[in-house]
């Protein structure tokens, strides 16, 4: 097996053109003449590891005719998702074939492949990736254990937000004062030593007689605890009328109107959505069924007083696969199995976010005393419970995940150490039922004397492909540790968790978490979500401002019916702060960046191929090996060194069964079925101009976003 790394690298930096897809091919400069390398196309990802195959061609010195070829390769994928990109590296080539060349040629063509790549990697877009797993074998993780039960779903007819105590209020003293704060919620809620309670945003204050309320609007808290609170951010929501407080102690998502709901048609008649709300909210007429979309996932019901039932995404009413993407619920396509839109937001689970990490990172672990172990029920693994870090026991060795990197250790306090082996199987058995789960999503790839190769997929973020569509969360409830400390776990209801394919999950508090982020700012118990550690300790990062005016149902991107809701509200300074779970990259966080490679150790130098613009990217290879290309949507293939129309691939044929089109094949010398083959290379065309679309708005939508930050 050769390794060639350059041209390969050519072939995947496929994904990377930019604003247009006019960046491939890629083409090298060889001893012969020109090689020329067109968009590869996946065929499976594994971890880190990205099989493929790429149409090719030489252009012979002096000569303008280009011999085409198709090779086959194995890589290792490196990437950021803050930036959006990805290098190719460590390529090794498979398998050449030139099927126009004679033996002698094509051994001589051969040896110019292996010799010709670039010496190291190419940057490449995730959406161009993303996009051309369409036809790739990806390797799925069962999710049946997931939990879907419903939460309490309450509604509200004027504003509200949800205050929600993970079980009953928990209390701790706050330093140098005579208050205590109440530890289990997100929210800043405080009592005095007279048993009075208050809450607050940092503008908005509110006063109870008890945690659990009924809470009342207040102007005049104590001055003394208006003094010893941090100033609000300049963002911070503001109302002319206090919303209301909601109190819920156990699992439950709260659905806002704006007034009685609004109900709009869509769909040609068959759908109706809610208007005045920021909750996902439709009916199917057909049918009478009022459907939810709660943290990625559907529920149903003939009345909002329940009883609400789960339904997966790939048995919704084929009216939700029409909703048009412009529409003001587009961004529901992604929840929609089936839909362009969800099954890329599937495929870019499949792609981990990686990095090269020092062996000179360490990890401090504390505990609430001394370190308490309990088994993760069916396997032979322990976790600790009495931290705020995942700390595992596995055959009486200890290991711990923090921010996406292993460390492991001899003894649960340390010294601990990155770790370059995991024993895989044995935390591949722990089940979604327990909160240290998402550990099973982070790997070590690969490791010198100097630097460890990590990753994780989105499932670490507690992101999970489901039903053909991304859901949050396992839906299980996880029980805290109850100690002197407060260590909540990861929690899948009561923040209003959304989805689109341009920011990735964002969490709210129904219609704000205006107090959601002051009271994870201030005091203990609640901070930033993190991963790992459930709401407690360190940072996962400050809320994202987002104008209200700018984002709609759904949480699509491009326009939005939330500017007639501030208009309602009359106050279109509202904001909600939003907080983005997936464009983003654990790894180059400010806390985490000293903990990578030196990239003099970690990478070699880039050298990259140059774009042929003048050729179009339009060259594709089958599993045979078989080059063909679409020219206005016809498709020609190599016969004897020309071009000729393919009848095979252009002839109307019954589109093959998701089973057969995915069965791997043996050897590619096995010639695909005419049903097989044509689908295939369909869905490769449409796969490589979706992501060329994709690619090009992302310029725009990363702008319009990092301005409302």
């Amino acid at each position: 097996m050769t390794t060639l790394r350059p041209l390969f690298f050519t072939l995947l930096t496929i994904f990377s053109c930019h604003a247009f897809a006019i960046d491939w091919p890629q083409q090298v400069t060889v001893d012969e003449g020109i090689l020329t390398v067109y968009q590869p196309q996946p065929e499976s990802l594994s971890g880190n590891t990205l099989q493929g195959r790429a149409a090719m061609s030489i252009t012979p010195k002096g000569k303008s005719e280009q011999i085409f070829g198709a090779f086959w390769f194995e890589s290792r994928v490196e990437t950021d998702r803050s930036s959006d990109t990805a290098l190719v590296v460590d390529i090794k080539v498979t398998k050449v074939r030139w099927p126009d060349s004679k033996d002698a040629q094509e051994q001589r063509f051969t040896a110019l492949v292996e010799a010709a790549v670039p010496s190291t990697g190419f940057e490449i877009s995730l959406e161009r990736l993303a996009a051309s797993l369409n036809t790739a074998e990806l390797e799925t993780k069962s999710l049946e254990q997931l939990n879907n039960d419903p939460p309490a779903i309450v509604f509200r007819e004027k504003l509200a937000v949800l205050l929600m105590y993970d079980g009953s209020p928990r209390y701790g003293d706050i330093e140098n004062s005579d208050y205590q704060r109440v530890l289990n919620t997100p929210i800043a809620v405080v009592k005095n030593t007279r048993g009075t309670h208050y809450a607050t945003n940092g503008t908005l204050w509110y006063v109870a007689d008890s945690a659990l309320g009924p809470w009342r609007p207040t102007t005049s808290p104590p001055k003394d605890l208006a003094e010893a609170m941090p100033a609000p951010d300049a963002d911070a929501p503001s109302w002319d009328t206090p919303p209301e407080i909601v109190v819920a102690t156990s699992p439950t998502e709260l659905i806002v109107t704006q007034g009685a709901p609004e109900w709009k048609p869509l769909t040609g008649g068959e759908l109706l959505y809610v208007t005045n709300t920021e909750s996902p909210w439709l009916r199917d007429l057909p049918t009478g069924n009022m459907y939810l979309l709660l943290s990625g996932r559907w529920y149903r019901s003939k009345s909002t007083k329940g009883p609400w039932t789960f339904v997966p995404a790939d048995e919704l009413p084929t009216s939700f696969a029409n909703i048009p993407p412009a529409s003001d619920i587009g961004g529901l396509r992604t929840s929609v199995a089936g839909t362009p839109e969800a099954e890329e937001a599937v495929l870019d689970a499949q792609i981990p976010q990686t990095a090269a990490i020092s062996r000179d990172t360490t990890l401090e672990v504390s505990y609430d005393g001394e370190p308490s172990f309990e088994p993760v029920t069916g396997t032979s693994v322990s976790y600790a419970v009495n931290t705020a870090t995942q700390v595992l026991k596995i055959d009486g060795r200890y290991y711990a995940v923090d921010n996406g990197v292993w460390f492991t250790a001899t003894n649960p306090k340390g010294p601990w150490a990155v770790a370059d082996d995991i024993p895989k199987e044995k935390i591949a058995e722990i089940p979604p039922s327990s909160p240290v789960y998402n550990t099973t999503y982070v790997n070590v790839y690969d490791s010198t004397p100097e630097v460890v190769y990590v990753g994780y997929t989105p499932g670490y973020m507690w992101s999970f492909p489901y039903y053909g569509v991304p859901v949050y969360g396992s839906g299980w409830y996880y029980r805290p540790w109850p100690g002197r400390w407060y260590y909540p776990h990861h929690p899948t209801w009561g923040f209003h968790v959304g989805y689109n394919p341009w920011t990735g999950w964002s969490f709210g508090v129904s219609w704000t978490n205006g107090f959601l982020s002051f009271g994870a700012r201030w005091g203990g118990g609640y901070p930033y979500r993190h991963p790992g550690r459930g709401w407690y300790g360190g940072g996962y990062r400050g809320p994202v401002v987002i104008n209200t005016g700018d984002i709609n149902i759904g949480n699509n991107v491009n326009v939005g019916n939330r500017a007639d809701i501030s208009k309602k509200i009359k106050n279109n300074d509202v904001k909600v702060n939003r907080d983005r779970l997936r464009s983003d990259n654990l790894y180059t966080r400010k806390d985490n960046q000293h903990r990578l490679a030196d990239p003099g150790v970690a990478q070699r130098d880039i050298k990259k191929a140059r774009p042929n613009n003048k050729l179009q990217n339009n060259v594709y290879a089958d599993r045979d090996g078989k080059v063909s290309r679409n020219v206005d949507n016809q498709w020609e293939s190599l016969d004897k060194g020309s071009w000729k129309a393919d009848k095979e691939l252009n002839n109307k044929v019954s589109k093959p069964s998701t089973r057969e089109v995915q069965k791997p094949s043996t050897s590619h010398q096995q010639r695909p079925s005419t049903a097989n083959r044509q689908h295939e290379m369909e869905r490769a065309r449409q796969a490589r101009t979706r992501g060329s679309h994709s690619e090009a708005r992302r310029p725009t939508q990363r702008r319009e976003f990092q301005r409302r930050r």
